[in-house]
């Protein structure tokens, strides 16, 4: 597995980041350290996670399993220092029991995050690092744009856990692309530790104009990323919950309701087209194109909950992709 540079920070981390999210709740413990191993084994370092995964799995949960259990893997395992290792704060639910559905799930509509204030944050992080079993994470996200907070209360919080040493870098996500101008204007003028990466949900289909949301790559936060290139992309639902082998299933899953049309139909057309070709799944091929991407660069977060699911993403690591490949996949669409 190659390595990338996240920013122009000189760290290095994996061209794939293993999503942790479902670690410890869906997936039990065995496959989890088994999905760790072989990821590492295999060059990954690059872990991501967050405080509150995954309290929507089971009555009772407030969140941190994830945590948890790659606490106990980093024990184990000794291979803290091998990995590079990302959490997040500020999207901490305080009424799971209400906000989670009847059928499992969350009901996001209920849900009230405990924010991204100085307090929540410095206490956030060190419930993290406990679960964690370790003194630092490598990045820290703001997991929700906390609009409701003065921006420089966060930034302030964020510096001053970058300078106590529990987080090495900041990162936020699930934000819109004049807030992180505004962030990184205020990180300037104060003097404080800006943003290395954005993670947003990004994939090969385009959203479908007119979508309202804050957390898909959008025109112009690509051209935003493009013009800046000390913040890195990080991919999450690079293939959208695998909808880009299962037409049945792409007719049925919510998902697509963000990128349903014309677009979507053309860009899957072409998939299907390349995918035949080269002799692999859609959705390994979305995973490769993403990894052909320059401008800007994406790291993909791969988040399996099976080890058969783990295993089906690493072909798109091998499978190079010409500059007509490229062109077609890329030209594709209404």
């Amino acid at each position: 597995m190659r390595s990338v540079e996240l920013g122009r920070t000189g760290e290095l981390v994996s061209q794939v980041g293993l999503g942790c999210m479902l670690m410890g709740t869906s997936t039990d413990e065995a496959t989890s350290v088994a999905m760790l191993d072989r990821f590492t084994e295999a060059g990954g370092t690059f872990l991501d996670t967050a405080n509150c995964y995954c309290w929507w799995d089971r009555p009772g949960s407030h969140g941190g399993e994830s945590e948890e259990l790659l606490g106990r893997w980093m024990a184990r395992s000794g291979r803290r220092d091998q990995v590079f290792l990302a959490t997040k704060g500020a999207a901490l639910v305080v009424n799971p029991d209400e906000a989670r559905a009847e059928r499992g799930g969350a009901d996001w509509s209920k849900a009230r995050f405990d924010g991204a204030g100085a307090k929540a944050l410095h206490a956030s992080i060190d419930d993290s690092l406990r679960r964690l079993g370790t003194d630092h994470v490598d990045l820290y996200y703001v997991h929700v744009d906390d609009r409701a907070t003065p921006l420089e209360e966060t930034l302030e919080a964020l510096a001053g856990i970058v300078r106590s040493g529990k987080a090495r870098h900041i990162g936020w996500s699930n934000v819109r692309t004049w807030r992180m101008e505004r962030i990184r204007a205020l990180c300037e003028r104060y003097g404080w530790p800006a943003p290395i990466a954005l993670q947003q949900q990004h994939s090969y289909l385009r959203p479908r104009p007119g979508l309202d949301t804050v957390s898909i790559v959008d025109h112009e936060q690509l051209d935003y990323l493009r013009t800046h290139d000390d913040l890195s992309l990080v991919a999450y639902s690079p293939i959208l919950r695998g909808i880009y082998d299962d037409a049945a299933k792409r007719r049925a899953h919510w998902m697509m309701e963000r990128y349903a049309g014309p677009d979507a139909e053309a860009r899957l057309s072409v998939l299907g087209e390349v995918a035949a070709e080269l002799g692999v799944t859609p959705n390994q091929l979305v995973l490769a194109w993403l990894l052909h991407q320059t401008s800007p660069r994406a790291v993909p977060l791969i988040g399996p909950r099976t080890l058969d699911q783990y295993e089906a993403s690493l072909p798109a690591l091998d499978c190079a992709l010409s500059e007509e490949h490229l062109g077609r996949l890329d030209a594709a669409g209404a």
